[in-house]
């Protein structure tokens, strides 16, 4: 992988934050067979925890009991590709998630389940119907937004980000869904609609260079929140909200903190 992103990371990395981190933790390790990596107390009081899922890494935020963290949670929606969904959805609902529709073959040839977590994130489970249980080329782990107005969050991530759309789907008009890449990661999108409404996320997004990256995005019409600065743990970083209230943290990577005696 280029140097400018950690080894074991993609480009983009998903990062809710729920009230209960822990116990996240213990969920994603339950049903999804996540491999916690890394766990610490951030300077807000709450943990910042990073989760290895597949072939994707997830990083999550949040507090707990015995924590002075207060924040507010922010939940997402992710595509998850398992190899079996049935036995991934009855897990996942075992772990106290509620069902939003039942491990059904789709016309795409993918079998799907959803649900939402016991912390408020939407879980698209997906089962590839063929050799594989996965999509050739597609991430394990897919962040997922719904946009009231798609178009205009998909032009933006590709005039900020980079962003290649890789293929939209329509019908009248209506973005039904759409595939954006950003180097070796993806994210998808479609229109907000019933129960599938926008869950304003947060993401980590790695760059070759942070400090043209941001300008990027404040010209795309991104509001800053922090501007570039090199930080302890080996990144430098800088972070946005775009126009739709999604968080982004971009960052390009210099090196890998050294213990310290």
């Amino acid at each position: 992988m280029s140097s400018f992103i950690p080894d074991g990371y993609r480009t983009l990395t998903g990062y809710p934050v729920v009230q209960s981190a822990a116990d996240m933790i213990d969920f994603l390790k339950i049903v999804f067979d996540a491999e916690e990596k890394f766990r610490a107390i951030g300077g807000a009081g709450g943990i910042h925890a990073e989760m290895r899922i597949g072939d994707s890494m997830l990083m999550l935020g949040g507090g707990g009991p015995d924590l002075r963290w207060s924040g507010h949670s922010r939940p997402m929606a992710f595509h998850i590709s398992v190899p079996d969904v049935d036995a991934t959805f009855e897990r996942a609902i075992k772990a106290g998630a509620i069902a939003t529709t039942p491990p059904t073959d789709q016309p795409w040839g993918e079998r799907t389940a959803n649900v939402e977590d016991p912390f408020g994130n939407r879980w698209y489970i997906g089962t590839r119907l063929g050799a594989t249980y996965f999509f050739e080329g597609m991430p394990t782990l897919q962040p997922y937004l719904h946009g009231t107005h798609p178009a205009e969050l998909i032009d933006f991530i590709c005039r900020a980000f980079g962003a290649e759309e890789l293929g939209r789907h329509a019908p009248d008009g209506e973005i039904l869904h759409s595939t954006l890449k950003i180097v070796d990661a993806t994210i998808e999108i479609s229109v907000a609609g019933g129960p599938y409404q926008p869950m304003p996320s947060m993401f980590y997004l790695y760059v070759p260079n942070v400090d043209s990256a941001y300008d990027k995005a404040l010209q795309a019409g991104a509001t800053s929140i922090a501007a570039p600065a090199d930080q302890a743990y080996g990144d430098r970083s800088a972070g946005v909200t775009d126009p739709f209230g999604n968080t982004w943290y971009m960052a390009t990577h210099l090196s890998t903190p050294q213990p310290t005696e």
